[in-house]
């Protein structure tokens, strides 16, 4: 990868080890989220897809991932808007808007647990979508993202 690639290039410039090098390792893009169907609005929830691994923050199966879990999204350079809801400190969306990586990125920290040791990752509060019926989704409900 090219020194220091986030600082100087654009998202659109980045090859495909650097896109994927970009993401923090939080699992917040894998929990789970309710769209109401009027407002648009989405719930997150403290429930994690079943391919997380909720101790590490990783996809169990990332390459097969479409396979096991067929309402997983791909993030792109070209779908990154429509994901309105992804955290204020995904590095997705911080260099999207400008900003630069938190001091707790592993590519600022140069160590990946910093980010869990400061509480920025799923780790500490997530439960596998195998725990949680159903019907007791909606008392998971951690946040809620208007609809933009």
């Amino acid at each position: 990868m090219r020194e220091r690639f986030w600082e100087r290039f654009t998202l659109d410039e980045l090859d495909d080890e650097e896109w994927e090098a970009l993401c923090d390792g939080c699992g917040k893009c894998c929990l789970l989220k309710l769209e109401d169907d009027e407002s648009g609005d989405v719930a997150t929830l403290n429930v994690a897809c079943q391919l997380l691994d909720i101790d590490t923050c990783r996809c169990s199966d990332y390459e097969n991932r479409f396979e096991h879990v067929p309402g997983c999204t791909k993030l792109t350079r070209d779908n990154l808007a429509a994901f309105h809801w992804l955290p204020a400190s995904c590095a997705y969306r911080r260099l999207a808007e400008g900003r630069k990586l938190a001091a707790w990125h592993p590519l600022i920290a140069g160590d990946a647990q910093r980010m869990h040791r400061k509480q920025k990752s799923v780790r500490h509060f997530a439960v596998s979508e195998c725990e949680v019926a159903d019907e007791a989704l909606e008392d998971h409900i951690i946040d809620i993202i208007p609809c933009q």
